[in-house]
């Protein structure tokens, strides 16, 4: 078959490797897997466990030991159509956000840039690098990396590693239930707070000086940049607002 359409609804080439293996084995434990899949055997549990919350692989114990199981190829449809719905959700709020912030001011004109795709989003934070100076600060609110994208931790590793490097300070309102998943190098330079699911949504918004920066990461990635000093303000009494209750 044609793995290419795996790929394309959001399967690594690794789950790919792993799932069909599973088809072809029924049920089998991770050392049997990993030889059928020609992956690394530590690397078996990571990459089921991402199957899992896909809802494509389950687990069984047998003689005290963990089995992987294949669901039933129809399950895929269920994955593709929660991630279909996930986008356009995703595509409704921007769709709200964009006239509220285009009539947000009556006395400056707009400059707004759209950027697609990851790299275009990888520009972005390249570019707040080259701008931003020693003790200068931007902020953000809502972290996370997308949904299993390859590299975007790596980046942002690298990222924060070079900030901090800088001396650009970061303060961030971040969603409580991505509190263990931030990458290891942002604590430095940073102050970070934390608020409910509810408060939170998977948009992100970057601000600083006269930019706001609103985005989603996903595969198809897309965010648009807004230069306006009243944006950036409204913005950053929206976020002085949630940062009184949120939580250290």
């Amino acid at each position: 078959m044609d793995k290419q359409i795996l790929k394309e609804i959001g399967l690594s080439e690794g789950e790919i490797k792993v799932y069909l293996a599973l088809l072809k084995l029924g049920e089998a434990k991770k050392t049997e897997l990993a030889k059928q899949a020609g992956v690394s055997s530590s690397k078996i549990y990571e990459i089921c466990g991402r199957l899992q919350k896909k809802g494509i692989v389950g687990t069984l114990l047998k003689e005290n030991k963990t089995c992987f199981r294949a669901m039933e190829p129809s399950r895929l449809m269920d994955f593709f159509q929660e991630k279909t719905a996930k986008l356009e959700s995703q595509k409704k709020e921007l769709e709200k956000a964009i006239p509220l912030l285009k009539n947000y001011s009556k006395t400056e004109e707009n400059k707004t840039s759209l950027y697609e795709g990851l790299n275009a989003i990888k520009n972005f934070y390249r570019t707040l690098l080259e701008e931003l100076k020693q003790e200068e600060e931007y902020y953000v609110i809502g972290v996370n990396y997308g949904d299993n994208l390859p590299g975007i931790k790596e980046f942002f590793e690298n990222f924060h590693r070079q900030r901090a490097k800088k001396g650009i300070k970061v303060k961030m309102l971040v969603n409580n239930d991505a509190r263990n998943t931030l990458v290891k190098t942002i604590p430095s330079k940073s102050e970070i707070r934390f608020l409910p699911q509810y408060l939170m949504s998977n948009m992100i918004i970057l601000f600083y000086k006269d930019k706001s920066f609103i985005f989603f990461l996903a595969k198809d990635a897309i965010g648009l940049l807004i230069e306006n000093k009243e944006i950036t303000a409204g913005f950053k009494a929206y976020f002085d607002a949630f940062w009184k209750i949120a939580k250290r």
